[in-house]
């Protein structure tokens, strides 16, 4: 049965009148009332019967109804489902990031999904903790990469990693070939850590304060690019996940060694999306590829 008819015949039973049905069509009554009698006869059968005020269906019609809606559910279905393959071919994807999954896990995940998606565009941007949070929270970005501890109401986490905090030293350090270190034991030590520009908490600067430990802090920086590379001369010991270090401990020029502190190997890393909006097709396959990169990696050990 043509698909305009099918259209015509389901608008005609919602009103209950062909005038009715006319007006929202666009079409004349007489047109309309023509249309109808016409596949009437084609089907031998009558689908409506016409009343002063207006028409019903027939228990043939009913038949005749239901077969109408499942096509025009399944024609819709398609019709989305193509607007979805549409979409993944090309579209915009906001991510906000640490820059140490940006340095780690992100290139690797984007250079293998652009082959598959290669129109697709991206905005990254690097932020502290709160405001990827907040980002994710308010639709400004559609993926966050960042720790999942204290989730915000809005946000929910599609897949997260345990990411403790340990001590990152050059690979020649007299800690290097410790499996274990106290806090304390760094007490001799300049250090290397990470501060929030925005003066947010920090986890770990929380997670050390409680500690009766005094320790040196020699350098506070927000760029682990600098970071890094005061770690690899030798110049300090970095208070660190492993996730931005993850190339030069493989190649064995950096060494992690964990921390005996049950409250720094809490923490944990994950890919956060809207729990309030959903994600469009390629920025669901996105957070599936990222989820399942930050999944495979071994960041606890």
């Amino acid at each position: 049965m043509h698909d305009k008819f099918l259209n015509y015949f389901d608008e005609t039973v919602r009103q209950g009148s062909i005038r009715k049905a006319a007006a929202v069509l666009n079409l004349s009554s007489s047109s309309l009332n023509r249309k109808i009698i016409s596949v009437e006869n084609k089907l031998g059968i009558r689908l409506f019967d016409r009343h002063a005020d207006g028409v019903s269906v027939t228990e043939a019609g009913a038949v005749v109804l239901e077969h109408c809606r499942n096509t025009l559910f399944d024609y819709q279905r398609i019709i989305h489902m193509v607007d979805d393959i549409r979409d993944m071919r090309t579209g915009h994807i906001n991510i906000a990031t640490l820059d140490s999954i940006a340095l780690s896990v992100l290139p690797e995940v984007l250079d293998t999904f652009k082959d598959s998606y290669p129109e697709v565009g991206y905005t990254i941007q690097t932020a502290e903790p709160h405001n990827i949070m907040q980002a994710v929270a308010e639709d400004s970005a559609d993926i966050g990469l960042s720790f999942s501890n204290d989730l915000h109401p809005d946000v929910r986490c599609q897949a997260e990693k345990s990411t403790p905090i340990g001590a990152i030293m050059a690979h020649d350090h007299p800690l290097a070939e410790r499996d274990l270190l106290e806090v304390s034991d760094l007490a001799p030590y300049h250090l290397i850590r990470s501060y929030d520009s925005q003066s947010h908490r920090s986890f770990v600067n929380e997670a050390l304060a409680n500690l009766s430990v005094q320790l040196s802090t020699q350098m506070s920086t927000n760029s682990l690019p600098l970071a890094k590379s005061m770690i690899l001369k030798g110049h300090g010991i970095g208070i660190y996940s492993k996730i931005g270090f993850i190339d030069e401990i493989e190649d064995g020029r950096l060494r992690y060694v964990a921390l005996n502190s049950p409250r720094l190997r809490e923490l944990r890393i994950g890919v956060l999306i809207s729990s309030r909006t959903g994600l469009l097709p390629v920025q669901h396959l996105l957070a599936r590829s990222l989820s399942k990169s930050l999944r495979s990696l071994r960041l606890d050990s």
